[in-house]
């Protein structure tokens, strides 16, 4: 490196390039401020002039064509390592199989994406499972690998931390052992996941509004609430891993030298999948069961309550279709315990299921429980006369899937 590489003005402050040393051997540059007056005393008055001047940052990522200067500004987004080179990487492929199983085309494409198209919006990924060596921490170091300093790991109080500038500007967050259950955190990562502008605020320093592109990739044991997750949302992409197997201790320096294949193989590769949303895939292509399972125990417990005690009585009565009131309905509830007012009933049976009542008053069939909890409960019919609502097997089962 020439010695006017080492300091660049940007504004009115200089800088000088670091090469500092980290603990796995390798060096990392840095940015480190440094005076005029220092520099003057090292090199001269006259090397002054010869220093690479820029009016002001910006943020341009590009993997393939990435310019230092664009315009008049220097750009923060880092140099990317990697050449592609032909050859192979059937062991990088094999960690992308095992971690999106079936939907292993579409996880090529999400890589596809960062490499080729990185301010494209795409799904918030997160990889679940209560095992160990189930390849979550070896796909991260992966994208870490291959991303460098575009990529960085946070943990849960990074992200609600008010200084963000350290990931403000990057283009893969990554969060292991993710635990967001709060309804403001699920809320904050939902609206970045989507956001073009983001408030960056450093220690000491005023927000600045930047431009945002970050992807977050969240990791967790906890399989049922890592996060909040209401029905309805498309934003996530949940995969449930399974144990790889036996342990290679070696396998990261394998992918490590695969990466350049790997990135020859994407160059070249056609995307299996076309933009259909605003995070590019059709959310039927990455809904996942593990995703349900989510946003079924996160769903209101009074409306899970409702649905696994009609299914009971279908169940039990040997029917597929089930009328009621709400009276009936607070009080089959109020025999399992739950109190539940009239308005909740209604609100969730007409604004969430939208069931509309019968037009008129007519006779339906009701069924009471009979028995106690402490045993096998079995229901009796009873007539009676009111404006009724009907719900069908086939309904609970499409919406609680769909939702």
């Amino acid at each position: 490196m020439k010695k006017t590489d080492s300091y660049i003005r940007v504004g009115t402050t200089y800088y000088k390039m670091v090469e500092k040393p980290l603990l796995s051997g390798e060096m990392s540059s840095v940015r480190v401020p440094w005076s005029i007056e220092t520099i003057r005393q090292d090199h001269g008055k006259d090397f002054i002039s010869t220093i690479p001047k820029y009016d002001d940052f910006c943020i341009v990522p590009s993997h393939t064509c990435r310019q230092e200067r664009v315009g008049r500004c220097f750009n923060l987004y880092e140099p990317f390592e990697h050449s592609p080179e032909p050859g192979e990487c059937q062991t990088v492929l094999s960690v992308v199989r095992h971690i999106f199983g079936e939907q292993y085309e579409l996880g090529l494409d999400y890589i596809q994406l960062l490499y080729l198209h990185p301010v494209e919006k795409l799904p918030i990924i997160l990889l679940l499972s209560k095992e160990r060596n189930t390849g979550k921490s070896t796909f991260l170091n992966l994208l870490k690998d291959i991303f460098g300093k575009n990529m960085t790991f946070n943990t849960n109080e990074d992200f609600r931390s008010q200084f963000n500038a350290d990931w403000a500007n990057k283009l893969l967050i990554g969060i292991e052992e993710v635990l967001f259950d709060k309804q403001q955190d699920s809320e904050r990562l939902k609206n970045l996941s989507t956001a073009f502008q983001f408030k960056s605020e450093a220690k000491g320093k005023d927000r600045v509004e930047t431009v945002f592109f970050g992807k977050f990739l969240l990791c967790s044991n906890n399989e049922l609430n890592p996060i909040l997750i209401q029905p309805g949302e498309t934003r996530y992409w949940v995969r449930k891993l399974s144990p790889l197997g036996k342990t290679d201790t070696e396998i990261r320096q394998k992918l490590k030298r695969e990466i350049p294949a790997f990135l020859h193989f994407l160059l070249n590769r056609k995307l299996s999948s076309e933009k259909k949303s605003r995070m590019w895939f059709d959310f039927s292509l990455i809904k996942t069961e593990a995703l349900q399972r989510i946003i079924n125990y996160n769903r209101n417990a009074v409306e899970m309550e409702i649905k696994e005690l009609l299914t009971d009585i279908m169940d039990t009565q040997q029917i597929d279709s089930l009328s009621f009131c709400l009276n009936d309905l607070r009080s089959l509830l109020y025999f399992q315990g739950i109190d539940a007012d009239v308005s909740r009933l209604r609100k969730i049976v007409k604004n969430h299921w939208e069931l509309m009542p019968s037009p008129n008053t007519l006779t339906y069939t009701t069924y009471n429980p009979v028995g106690d909890l402490s045993q096998n409960v079995s229901f009796s019919e009873t007539k009676k006369a009111g404006r009724f609502y009907t719900v069908s097997r086939e309904f609970l089962n499409a919406y609680f899937l769909m939702n």
